[in-house]
């Protein structure tokens, strides 16, 4: 067995182990912590230039094989689940075995889609990890429960239908170019560049593909469902879907769709309609944003607008811009994680999440106080944390000259990035709005915190120490996909 197939199959084996009984919490944290290690192992060895893949054929015709590889852009991926893992894992505290179980199983789940270099099983393992997100809300989410049951099933309607769009496209691409033999993603890629599709063809099936990917990530108006999942989720569900998972469709854009079909992706009429739903993302839900009342609410929707920046940067396609796609896809994900994690804590020990309600928390809670500030100034874009470099070589990237020239005068996407740094602005209102009315001032209603102790610290100063170190040293992640965009921007 291959080191990336124990990587993918150790968390799932981890949650069968824990429904047989075993203890959750050390197997829990024992399986997070030895795929982190595997993980590294991972990434060391693509560095030395080795070559992680292996495959094992399920179905002749047409081939399906449980295929799995490593290159630089699935290595980061690996690296953000197995961190936020861990991170997820570890601060559970005092709940059921069945935290530790949908935990595992969302984390094999997300490691098989991104590792998977089959369409097939890329599609699968995504669909295994939603099944215990949705049931995780429904059963033990915040609120009551005829609340979260509403959320459950509004979720499940949405990204069923998310799902089933992409199936549909994916479908389209393995009949259209792969002349239905195979799902092979390597195949299909060398197929694409003999079959030379019509680029109205592909046109049509790269927009069935951003919509059905689009919903998965909540993609502008298909985003409705996020907020109020994130708000309601258990804690470690929120931070593995909004961190990890939810970065699905992104992979799958650059990993299928801009590859397959890169005249698809050029076509003026996709790219206009790309361009209005991520500037819905930006400038209405950060609109939304900053008039949320409660802490839940506004990461949930803060982590939809953010959401707007990566697209943004898809619709550039060139090199710098696809390069910071992946560095904030990153970043997001271990910063909304870490939010996440905090918003719990407040949860648990205040039991409400009104800013009207709280305030001066960092009287007796300093440590939570300046992990919040890690993770707000990171979500803001901070220079010296990890988002701030992912949202410059954005924006950097879509005046790039291989999206247009400005002698002409200013085109839409350069519109669209205009109108992008007003979200940034947006950010920093709502984020240090929110860190004012929690930490500082005097508690509205005499609710006051105890800081964690030392033990409960490690998820948390694990999460900000990754975005202090990739902030000041992004060439890391960068380097990892150095030249793998080329083909794309071109």
């Amino acid at each position: 067995m291959s080191l990336l197939e124990i990587i993918i199959l150790l968390p799932l084996l981890g949650a069968a182990l824990i429904g047989f009984g075993a203890p959750a919490r050390l197997v829990g944290r024992s399986v997070a912590l030895i795929n982190l290690l595997l993980g590294g192992a991972a990434l060391a060895l693509l560095q030395q230039g080795k070559t992680l893949a292996s495959s094992r054929v399920v179905l002749d015709t047409p081939k399906i094989a449980f295929s799995v590889g490593l290159d630089g852009l699935s290595a980061i991926m690996l690296l953000l689940t197995v961190l936020v893992t861990l991170a997820a894992i570890w601060q559970i505290i005092d709940k059921p075995a069945i935290y530790y179980t949908a935990s595992l199983l969302i984390s094999g789940g997300a490691l098989g889609a991104f590792l998977s270099t089959d369409l097939f099983f890329m599609y699968g393992f995504h669909e295994l990890a939603l099944i215990p997100t949705l049931l995780m809300i429904a059963i033990h989410g915040h609120g009551d429960a005829t609340t979260r049951r509403g959320i459950a099933w509004k979720i499940t309607v949405y990204l069923g239908v998310g799902s089933l769009i992409l199936l549909a496209g994916l479908a389209a691409l393995v009949i259209y170019i792969g002349q239905g033999a195979t799902f092979d993603l390597g195949y299909l890629t060398q197929a694409a560049a003999n079959v030379k599709l019509p680029a109205a063809t592909q046109g049509w099936i790269f927009f069935i593909l951003l919509i059905g990917f689009g919903t998965l990530v909540s993609l502008f108006p298909m985003h409705s469902w996020a907020a109020p999942a994130y708000a309601s989720a258990p804690t470690p569900v929120a931070m593995l879907h909004a961190g990890v998972l939810k970065k699905f469709g992104l992979y799958g854009l650059i990993k299928v769709a801009l590859p397959l079909l890169p005249l698809g992706a050029k076509l003026e009429w996709v790219q206009n309609a790309l361009l209005l739903m991520l500037v819905g993302n930006i400038i209405v839900i950060g609109l939304v944003t900053i008039h949320q009342d409660r802490l839940d609410t506004l990461l949930g929707n803060s982590s939809v607008m953010h959401m707007g920046y990566l697209f943004l940067g898809l619709a550039a396609g060139s090199q710098i811009a696809l390069n910071g796609v992946v560095l904030l896809m990153f970043a997001h994900g271990i910063s909304i994680a870490l939010l996440f994690a905090i918003c719990g804590k407040l949860r648990n020990q205040l039991g409400t999440l009104q800013f009207d309600k709280l305030g001066g928390l960092a009287a007796n809670a300093p440590f939570l106080s300046l992990m919040f500030a890690f993770g707000a100034f990171a979500s803001i874009g901070l220079p010296g944390l990890a988002n701030f470099a992912g949202e410059v070589m954005v924006f950097v990237g879509t005046f790039d000259p291989s999206v247009g020239s400005l002698t002409s005068g200013l085109k839409n996407i350069h519109w669209a990035t205009i109108f992008g740094l007003w979200g940034v602005v947006m950010s920093a209102v709502y984020m240090l709005r929110a860190y004012r009315k929690l930490f500082f001032g005097k508690p509205s209603s005499g609710l006051f915190m105890s800081d964690l102790v030392s033990s409960q610290r490690l998820p948390f100063v694990l999460l900000a120490v990754v975005l202090l170190v990739a902030g000041c040293y992004p060439g890391f992640l960068t380097g990892l996909i150095h030249g793998m965009f080329v083909t794309a921007a071109n």
